[in-house]
């Protein structure tokens, strides 16, 4: 009963925003890769509820924009970073992999549970990328530090993390929750700040309640009259 081509769509689309984004972040730094591709991927999910002639309401705009704004002064509280062209293209390509298989996965959750969803398509994304292993030193995954990486990376920061997307996927507009994964880089500001000792300035501290402050405007409930 799964749709074979969107299926192979939606991988083809995970597939995709791994490769461009971390090939952003090498291009053209951390800071200015990670901001570019997820600070598009709302604008891009926005066109493309509006291609649907979903339009995305005035409150979704508002708090978009402030979450936007708010990134960026995190962003350029820290200096910045190198901005090399074809990096700042390759995220934007990322940004727009993360809008397109967000709608494509909202399809297929209509049909099957988020935990199948994810796992089909994350196994087949991986599978495709497996030939780019090839000729790769991975001697670091037999290590005790490499080895907790992979169980990172493998059971929290995609299992979980991508499960409780798709939970919330099927309940939610595609274009608001692309809007609510720019929660990312305030995250990680503030895991720098309470874990590893980092220090912000006052243009980041700001930058962090405006964009706070787009997120919970984006998550209040709507009123009906």
């Amino acid at each position: 009963t799964w749709p074979i081509g969107l299926t192979v769509l939606t991988a083809l689309l995970v597939a995709g925003y791994q490769f461009s984004f971390f090939a952003a972040v090498s291009a053209t730094g951390v800071a200015v890769g990670t901001m570019v591709a997820i600070g598009s991927a709302p604008v891009f999910s926005g066109l493309l509820d509006c291609l649907q002639g979903q339009i995305p309401d005035k409150r979704w705009l508002g708090a978009t924009l402030l979450a936007i704004i708010g990134s960026a002064m995190m962003l350029f509280s820290g200096g910045g970073g190198t901005v090399s062209l074809p990096g700042i293209f390759l995220a934007l390509g990322a940004g727009l992999c993360y809008a397109l298989y967000t709608l494509t996965l909202k399809h297929l959750l209509k049909a099957h549970p988020p935990q199948a969803v994810m796992a089909v398509v994350f196994s087949l994304g991986a599978l495709l990328m497996t030939p780019l292993l090839l000729g790769t030193n991975l001697s670091w995954v037999i290590t005790a530090k490499g080895a907790l990486v992979v169980l990172h990376l493998g059971l929290l920061a995609t299992a979980l993390a991508y499960f409780l997307y798709a939970k919330g996927l099927q309940t939610t507009q595609a274009s608001t929750v692309v809007s609510l994964s720019l929660a990312e880089p305030l995250t990680a500001a503030l895991l720098g700040l309470f874990f590893l000792g980092e220090t912000l300035s006052i243009l980041a501290l700001a930058g962090m309640g405006v964009l706070l402050g787009g997120l919970i405007l984006l998550s209040l409930p709507v009123r009906t009259q």
